[in-house]
């Protein structure tokens, strides 16, 4: 017998015809038999799949019974259809078994044939009374509704199959990026080792070349944390819909903005940043994550700009929206590019530099609509790249948020974590 689980399988594909029922109660019609069944058969197993019993004959979906105990043994080997009009009087069937254990006078069973060939099972007929259904139009019946049910049968395979390759691939994706998340977080502890190691030396090393190799690991060190920054922002993304906020009433928000750009400065002594940070009220926003945002999209205006022009970062209140603007001069970005420039790992740079994952933007633009807010891109040789980010002053998102206490805090909080991740080692304008 097959199991239980792949009997109850069958049953249920069959089931979900949705058409199988009116097509068995038509052929009770006209042959004039009371049963008929869908039933899977295989080399051991004849399974009922749907059946309409009219004469009481105990038959219920599920059923199961040796195959060679059946008269569907024969029409099963030959792949042909079985016809019998008067069992007990036919030659043929007189002395068989099954219908004499079955007490059945009259059958009509067609093979059900998949469209590859497989053999399913059969579309079957039979009444305990003898019945004429050796006319070619119900055998041309018969076999026009077999046909039917397998052809319903592989479209819904098909899409059984394609649901189960989704399902699967969604699942790898899944798996792919828990992995990313874990490995990412677990590099954490062995880069924090190096690169305390490497400020040690640079401290201790009195030798000048030693000490800038010294330099050179906390560099590598911190351009390492900063991918790894991406990497684990854009799996926490994916993995709980999105970027987590932990809001916080800031009351100065001035100052935030003000370390970030302290901060690029001193990263890129020889670039010019001016700044007009004025905002007048409190804002409601994750501070670390705003200047997640402004240090992102400061750092790609650096790196892909004009060498040697200033870049510029406003910050005010307009009406109801906090806005924070970064521009640059240099080559524009295609038009054609202005679509994709927030979607992951999507790069395509005009300058030569190639620096990140192509994560950077992605992330401002979840860190942004977190805030329920909208970031933009504007883009030509005459005035230049600007990068615009809109977040509401009310925002009460509905993403997970906690408070974290004063506004001095987070700022301290951010810049021991810019120790390992330097803003302008974190950016790609075209991301």
């Amino acid at each position: 017998m097959d199991s239980s689980e792949d009997a109850a399988c069958t049953v249920a594909a069959i089931a979900r015809i949705g058409a199988v029922p009116s097509l068995l109660k038509v052929l009770c019609e006209i042959t004039g038999m009371r049963v008929a069944v869908v039933a899977h058969v295989t080399d051991k197993t004849w399974t009922a799949c749907a059946v309409k019993d009219e004469a009481h004959f105990g038959l219920k979906p599920g059923m199961q019974f040796p195959v060679d105990m059946t008269l569907c043994f024969d029409s099963c080997a030959s792949r042909a259809p079985v016809v019998i009009e008067h069992a007990s009087a036919d030659p043929r069937y007189c002395d068989h078994e099954a219908p004499q254990r079955y007490r059945i006078e009259s059958y009509i069973s067609v093979p059900i044939i998949r469209a590859d060939g497989g053999y399913f099972g059969n579309l079957t007929a039979l009444d305990p009374r003898p019945a004429k259904v050796t006319e070619p139009r119900i055998l041309s019946m018969f076999t026009e509704f077999a046909a039917l049910i397998a052809s319903q049968l592989d479209t819904q395979l098909l899409q059984e199959q394609e649901h189960r390759a989704l399902l699967d691939a969604r699942a790898a994706g899944e798996l792919r990026e828990q992995f990313i998340a874990i490995l990412g977080h677990d590099l954490r502890n062995p880069l924090h080792a190096i690169y305390a190691s490497g400020d040690l030396l640079e401290r201790k090393l009195t030798d000048p070349d030693l000490a800038v190799m010294a330099s050179r690991i906390k560099a590598h060190v911190r351009r390492m944390s900063a991918l790894i920054d991406d990497v684990l922002d854009f799996a926490r993304g994916r993995l709980g819909g999105g970027i987590d906020l932990e809001l916080t009433e800031i009351e100065n928000i001035n100052t935030g903005l003000a370390t970030v750009i302290q901060e690029l400065r001193d990263a890129q002594p020889g670039s010019t940043i001016l700044s007009d940070i004025r905002v007048n009220r409190p804002v409601r926003c994750d501070l670390g994550r705003f200047q997640q945002v402004a240090s992102n999209l400061l750092g790609n205006a650096l790196t892909h700009g004009l060498a040697g022009s200033p870049v510029k970062i406003t910050a005010r209140v307009d009406e109801d929206e906090l806005v924070l603007e970064v521009w640059n001069a240099g080559e524009p970005i295609p038009a054609e590019s202005l679509g994709k420039i927030f979607e992951p790992f999507w790069r395509h740079s005009v300058s030569a530099s190639r620096n990140g994952l192509g994560l950077g933007l992605h992330i401002c633009s979840q860190i942004v609509q977190a805030h329920e807010g909208r970031i933009s891109v504007a883009s030509s040789r005459e005035h230049g790249t600007q990068f615009t980010a809109r977040l509401p002053l009310g925002v009460q998102t509905a993403q997970r948020c906690v408070d974290r206490g004063p506004p001095s805090l987070e700022i301290r909080r951010y810049e021991l974590r810019q120790q390992l991740a330097p803003p302008s080692l974190a950016s790609s304008q075209i991301a």
